[in-house]
């Protein structure tokens, strides 16, 4: 496998992490607020499939048909980083799904050193290529599956990527709490 396509496959991996962390859950759990500054589910994978649109359309020439109001200068402060009131959790799946194939077109039809530009950025540092594009959507993407993770566990406590993952521990409920507890009694004595 070449650079461009084990990036790629990181990336896709990432995105189907995120997407999987709705799985099951009620419209009200994938939507509704989980941390103080009002992050959720639904939230983070609007944002992500909102910035992905950007770094693979906008900065190197190929803008996406889709508009995204919440960018509008108008637009609520941090609009894409929750479901608005008439956003369904299908709309956002959509936008994830349609943000995917628009930036896998670019990947495949762009070489790693293909030049771009992030206006947003700012000086020299907006100037940019394909590979670091790739690469900062890998870390974005992966950052904010693990934001969802905690998410999810503090949801319904399924944690990792479901009940056969053999990078989580394997624990009853119980020996779940025994083994929180014990961490705790360790952090208490930093008191």
């Amino acid at each position: 496998m070449d650079d461009k396509a084990v990036l790629l496959n990181y990336l896709q991996l990432r995105r189907a992490d995120l997407l999987s962390k709705i799985d099951g859950l009620s419209d009200y759990d994938a939507r509704r607020p989980m941390t103080p500054t009002g992050t959720s589910l639904l939230g983070l994978l609007k944002h992500v499939a909102s910035v992905q649109l950007g770094y693979f359309g906008e900065v190197f020439g190929r803008p996406s048909e889709k508009k995204l109001p919440w960018f509008d200068d108008d637009a609520p402060l941090d609009a894409d980083m929750w479901a608005g009131p008439k956003e369904s959790r299908a709309d956002i799946v959509e936008l994830h799904e349609l943000s995917a194939r628009h930036s896998d077109q670019t990947i495949d039809m762009l070489s790693l050193d293909a030049k771009g530009e992030v206006p947003w950025w700012t000086g020299e540092r907006r100037h940019v290529t394909l590979h670091q594009i790739l690469v900062h959507m890998c870390v974005e993407t992966a950052r904010h599956a693990g934001h969802a993770d905690i998410l999810r566990e503090l949801i319904d406590g399924a944690i990792g990527n479901g009940p056969k993952d053999p990078n989580v521990s394997h624990r009853s409920p119980e020996e779940w709490v025994t083994y929180r507890e014990e961490l705790e009694a360790v952090a208490r004595t930093y008191r």
